[in-house]
């Protein structure tokens, strides 16, 4: 078996449709256990995950573009220093706590939902293993 060359922007492309198909397979069994309220637990975690993952890639990337930059950078106030992404992490927990707080879902429901990038960045490292055939 021949080696091929790892692609970043794939994987990265990839993890949010892991998200989905494991939100998906979750989903059913989420409503069967814990009944309305752990399916809509479930879902909004998934959901919120999803939306965390997005500001986190776009964080990333901001970095990167910064980083590789043949030239100084403009520097604009709160651009790049991190401090607005650190105000969209706290702006996405406590919407995520004030909704899971008034809307009286599972909170159990709603973390497990909001593993589902951890678990997808797990199911892709293991595609990549299997895939390209590192040791």
């Amino acid at each position: 078996m021949t080696r091929r060359a790892f692609n970043f922007d794939a994987a990265i492309a990839r993890i949010p449709r892991w998200m989905l198909g494991l939100t998906l397979a979750g989903l059913p069994f989420a409503f069967r256990f814990k009944s309305i309220d752990g399916g809509g637990g479930f879902l909004a975690g998934a959901l919120l995950a999803y939306v965390n993952y997005r500001i986190i890639e776009r964080a990333v990337n901001r970095i990167a573009r910064e980083a590789t930059a043949d030239i100084e950078p403009q520097h604009k106030p709160g651009s790049g220093s991190g401090i607005f992404v650190f105000f969209q992490f706290g702006a996405l927990a406590l919407l995520a706590f004030g909704i899971l707080g008034v809307s009286g879902i599972n909170m159990t429901a709603a973390f497990v939902g909001f593993l589902m990038c951890p678990v997808a960045v797990l199911v892709e490292i293991l595609y990549e293993l299997l895939t390209y055939g590192h040791p």
